[in-house]
């Protein structure tokens, strides 16, 4: 068997891991026939799109509804 393709949750676990804006924040994803569902909490709008758009090129993700919320409280 060669090139065994990672997961779509797989995929979309990475881009978040890599992407700068959202390491080591506490964000959770449901990944599922391409949609994924963003949950969780962010500090500002900039990190809510900038999730989006980590996601928006990986590949196999066809749909993504951010249901992130903004909260400016700092934890």
């Amino acid at each position: 068997m060669t090139g065994v393709q990672p997961s779509l949750s797989d995929r979309v676990d990475s881009a978040m891991q890599a992407n700068p804006y959202l390491a080591r924040r506490n964000l959770r994803f449901e990944a599922e026939a391409g949609r994924v569902t963003l949950k969780g909490v962010v500090n500002s709008y900039f990190q809510k799109q900038m999730a989006q758009e980590a996601l928006r090129k990986v590949d196999g993700v066809l749909e993504i509804a951010n249901e992130l919320e903004v909260s400016w409280a700092q934890a």
